[in-house]
């Protein structure tokens, strides 16, 4: 196998319930996960939470790109 190329160096932080903040790299502000519509729904999330992108959205996006 050849050396490595690329290391992602990312940090998560727990905000509340299911939202999350993730540092990544060349991005000057945190991105946020959490939940929305039927991901929120499936997870039962407590009224009153704020609608993110879900983890799930980002990867699809990601991978259709």
């Amino acid at each position: 196998m050849g050396d490595v190329s690329y290391v992602s160096r990312i940090r998560i932080e727990r905000v509340k319930g299911s939202l999350r903040k993730a540092f990544l790299p060349a991005e000057r502000e945190p991105v946020l996960f959490g939940v929305h519509d039927e991901v929120a729904e499936h997870y039962k999330a407590l009224p009153g939470y704020e609608p993110h992108a879900t983890t799930l959205d980002y990867v699809v996006a990601a991978a259709a790109g």
